[in-house]
């Protein structure tokens, strides 16, 4: 089974991904883990990709899609989650040629659709207890004590660079601009399943999970 999930930054994709993986027994393959492994490991990719990378470029589609060829390959018929990938139309059809050499297809391609205003004020009020992590939220999920953490008591927390709502919005226009239009792609295709990607997290996995196992 080859799945895609689809959706825009902090739509969830890497939290059901995990969980379809455990549940389905798939390996979740999140090409920025695989650049990392490859470079660490000194694989011939990884001594590419590292070469382009050290001079500030950007590793083509052609290698990213080499890492995946060469992964599945060494996976012997297990089931894959691609997290992260495809970004564009062309590695969607890159992705496409290269699973059709080897005789393989792609089962689902499946959308998470989220309000931007709703994932706007998700992602930007989230902040973590700098001492132990504890994640929370200023509006669905404050400190019982203001200012303190409930798991450890610490005083201290910090927020992600990139959760604030003007980043937010910036990458929901990257997203729009950039990967949005693979979703015609699949559509046309007759692959790609739309669901709500709002609501609480086992609700959604409900929605994945009927999917995959229609």
């Amino acid at each position: 089974m080859i799945v895609i999930l689809l959706g825009p930054p902090g739509a969830g994709k890497g939290t059901q991904a995990e969980r379809l993986a455990k549940t389905f027994g798939l390996v979740q393959l999140s090409t920025g883990d695989m650049l990392r492994e490859e470079v660490r490991g000194g694989t011939d990719l990884g001594k590419e990709a590292k070469k382009i990378m050290d001079a500030g470029g950007l590793v083509s589609d052609a290698i990213i899609i080499g890492m995946i060829s060469s992964r599945i390959d060494s996976l012997k018929g297990k089931g894959i989650i691609l997290d992260g990938f495809p970004r564009t139309t062309a590695q969607a059809e890159a992705l496409d040629k290269m699973l059709d050499d080897k005789g393989l297809k792609l089962d689902h391609v499946i959308q998470l659709k989220v309000d931007e205003d709703a994932l706007v004020e998700r992602l930007g009020g989230r902040f973590a207890c700098a001492k132990c992590g504890a994640g929370y939220h200023d509006t669905f999920s404050p400190t019982k004590q203001d200012g303190v953490c409930d798991r450890c008591g610490s005083t201290e927390f910090s927020r992600r660079s990139d959760d604030n709502p003007q980043t937010v919005r910036s990458r929901l226009v990257a997203y729009r601009e950039q990967t949005a239009p693979i979703l015609p792609y699949y559509e046309k295709k007759g692959a790609l399943k739309a669901i709500d990607g709002m609501g609480e997290m086992d609700e959604v996995f409900r929605r994945i999970r009927g999917i995959v196992e229609s």
